[in-house]
């Protein structure tokens, strides 16, 4: 149909479909902002708050306090495990030594040298106590280490018990939460859906057109696309059977209109042809005519051959001639492309030639 349409009508049908496709823009950016703050109706609740209430802060606080301890231990484990490596290091170096001057001595025998030997086998006591003694800080330490590490399960194992025993009636919680979440997303998506089905029945046509498709491209959209991110694992269901509802409804729409287009097309074909091209809309017949379609009974008619005037399937006159110059034109046309004359004009009345002049212009070449 655009083709019959003057060339400032076409672009205003485009940019009102322009309007029509922001609005639905704007709709759908306001429709997604709402669908995903719906969440924050709900108060989010987490695992402990279906926990022991007195018991879970002692254990949480035993928790920290065992870590604590360990994170200690380690430290000074740490530092009795080098002061251990040194007493040791220390103890060995003065053994080594020892053994080298008892070796010397062996081979002098000097008597006076005796005392000495109690002096240095003195020494090497007291570095072998101090070994002796920092590996019994190693030890400490390191048990103290499992002693927080075991006391640190222990309260981590009791905490995951309750959890466990809780986990039940959060799961439950939050899958009811979700339902009610879910509810209102679809509360408020699918009386869009049913309005934009009224709209498309009864207003899809009016002055508002651009409106009314843009908000329908927003319900559509909302429903069957910006739904889909929040839908819970059953959502899909509800989106499928609503898809299924939609699809029954349009196809029985479609039939249904289908039925009676034919049967109106059945009435219409049996009028006669004058009646018929009379009640006929003007830019639907050039429309039609301009794709080689027959504006009555819509079948494909060979136009191009210009000795096609009447439609070989109902009879429509098609092309007939001028009633001032005889041109072969279309039947349709308000006027002549040849001569201008008017299609209503009787045959063999002559054009006035200040028809189409202003009211002045007219009166001087009526005077000529």
């Amino acid at each position: 149909m655009s083709k019959t349409l003057r060339l400032s009508e076409k672009w205003f049908h485009r940019g009102l479909w322009l309007v029509a496709f922001l609005f639905a823009w704007f709709l759908t950016g306001l429709g997604s902002t709402i669908v995903g703050d719906l969440p924050q109706v709900e108060q989010t609740r987490s695992l402990e708050d279906f926990m022991d209430p007195q018991r879970t802060p002692v254990l949480k606080a035993s928790i920290q306090k065992a870590e604590r301890a360990a994170e200690e231990a380690q430290a000074e484990l740490e530092q009795a495990q080098l002061k251990l490596q040194t007493a040791r290091a220390d103890n060995r170096a003065a053994r080594e030594t020892f053994d080298n001057w008892l070796a010397t001595r062996s081979v002098t025998q000097r008597s006076e040298q005796d005392d000495e030997v109690l002096v240095r086998t003195r020494e090497l006591d007291g570095l072998r106590q101090a070994e002796r003694t920092a590996f019994s800080a190693v030890e400490r330490q390191q048990q103290a280490a499992l002693d927080a590490r075991q006391a640190q399960e222990r309260a981590q194992a009791e905490l995951r018990s309750l959890q466990n025993d809780a986990r039940g009636a959060f799961v439950e919680a939050q899958r009811a939460q979700e339902l009610r979440v879910f509810g209102y997303r679809l509360a408020l998506t699918l009386p869009l859906l049913v309005l934009a089905g009224y709209l498309f029945k009864k207003h899809r046509k009016g002055s508002s057109w651009p409106f009314v498709w843009g908000f329908i491209f927003f319900a559509l959209f909302a429903f069957f696309v910006e739904l889909v991110p929040y839908l819970p694992s059953y959502g899909g269901y509800v989106r499928y059977i609503v898809g299924i509802v939609l699809t029954v409804i349009g196809g029985r729409y479609a039939i249904q209109a289908l039925q009676r287009y034919l049967e109106r097309q059945k009435q219409a074909e049996a009028q006669p042809a004058q009646t018929r091209q009379r009640e006929m809309d003007y830019d639907q017949a050039q429309a039609r005519m301009t794709k080689n379609i027959c504006p009555g009974c819509e079948r494909t008619v060979d136009m191009k051959d210009g000795k096609t005037d009447f439609c070989q399937h109902c009879g429509l006159c098609l092309f007939d001639h001028c009633g001032h110059c005889s041109t072969r034109k279309n039947a349709f046309a308000r006027y002549c492309f040849s001569c201008g004359a008017s299609a209503k004009e009787p045959v063999g009345e002559p054009v006035s030639a200040s028809a189409d002049l202003p009211p002045k212009e007219a009166e001087g070449a009526a005077a000529a």
